[in-house]
């Protein structure tokens, strides 16, 4: 059986849905309440791979909410995801997919040397970030979709932003190893690890955000965008394709130029509906065809009795697990998600 952790998106969206959730008592409840509500098994879930085989799974709701590090909160974060993932060993799930924000706070707070909760001492081996499905999928929808809008690779200039995270340091050795494009711009808060970076491509320009923008065809955003965060979108290039690898969402609300093509990241369509009701509260398009790459990893482990924990720790990811990863993506019947969100604004 395999495992999905996730959270909402807000604390507005976690009242707005509680009901549908199965906990109307949560509706009227503030971040205190949050902060303390318990982890529950919210759906059951079937999926059948294109091969014809079928694997149960559940959906684990982590009560975190993205206001509790916003807020300081630090302890009631981590605290979240741990509670979370005993939940999911203690329920017998095989393989569990950190979804969200539950990988980067499991990472950035260290939470490995945290193994016991309460009784149960995690067995790591059980979870898996999914960010290694995640970073193929981006790099097969900067491949594909670049076609789309006739957007040659081998003349283009692609951005990351948030290069040296653990997905776009992925998608930026994938591009660099598996496709002819022409230029890698290398945008990230930490100047050492891009050196680190740019040393071991041998190639890319460390470049810092409003002056890489303007010189990318394609803009691959996979870092955190602060609420506060303004940023000139008018400087970009015509056409330009810009993927949003974040969670939640947002950079086709703040983008709203002809020629600019947003582009969900790192989504998934399976080519069979889905029996679940988690993605139509997270508002995914057509919620039994589509879902978060990081949650099909866990459902490609599961399929292919892979029980370890295939996406782990930061800059891990190789090229020859990615292929690993969508070739067994492929066999199963996912593909990236293209034209179906592609905002032509």
């Amino acid at each position: 059986m395999f495992g999905l952790i996730g959270h909402l998106t807000s604390l507005e969206h976690a009242q707005s849905v509680a009901k549908e959730l199965g906990y109307p008592e949560y509706a009227d409840q503030g971040l205190d309440f949050w902060c303390s509500a318990p982890p529950q098994i919210v759906d059951e879930i079937t999926v059948t791979s294109v091969t014809g085989q079928t694997i149960e799974g559940r959906y684990v709701e982590s009560c975190f909410l993205p206001e509790m590090l916003a807020n300081r909160r630090i302890k009631a974060a981590t605290r979240k995801i741990l509670n979370a993932m005993a939940h999911a060993q203690k329920h017998g799930i095989n393989i569990t997919a950190l979804g969200g924000f539950s990988s980067i706070i499991f990472e950035n707070f260290k939470l490995e040397q945290f193994s016991q909760v309460r009784n149960i001492k995690l067995e790591f081996e059980r979870f898996t970030t999914g960010n290694t499905h995640t970073a193929y999928i981006i790099c097969r929808q900067v491949e594909q979709a670049s076609k789309q809008i006739g957007i040659d690779l081998s003349k283009a200039t692609v951005a990351i932003c948030g290069a040296t995270g653990d997905i776009g340091s992925a998608v930026t050795r994938w591009l660099d190893a598996r496709t002819d494009v022409k230029e890698l711009l290398l945008i990230a808060r930490n100047h050492d690890r891009l050196q680190d970076l740019q040393d071991e491509l041998g190639r890319g320009k460390i470049m810092a955000l409003d002056e890489a923008l303007p010189e990318a065809d394609i803009v691959v955003w996979v870092a955190s965008m602060p609420k506060s965060m303004e940023i000139d979108f008018q400087v970009l290039k015509r056409p330009c394709l810009l993927i949003d690898g974040g969670y939640p969402k947002n950079l086709a609300t703040k983008i709203q130029y002809p020629g600019v093509h947003v582009l969900n990241g790192g989504i998934v369509e399976h080519s069979l509906d889905i029996d679940w009701k988690i993605m139509k509260i997270v508002n995914m398009d057509v919620p039994a065809r589509q879902l978060f790459a990081c949650f099909a990893e866990s459902m490609l482990l599961e399929f292919e009795k892979l029980y370890t924990n295939f996406s782990w720790g930061r800059n891990q990811i190789t090229v020859d697990k990615m292929e690993q990863i969508g070739q067994a993506s492929i066999k199963h019947g996912f593909r990236p998600l293209l034209v179906e969100s592609l905002v032509v604004n």
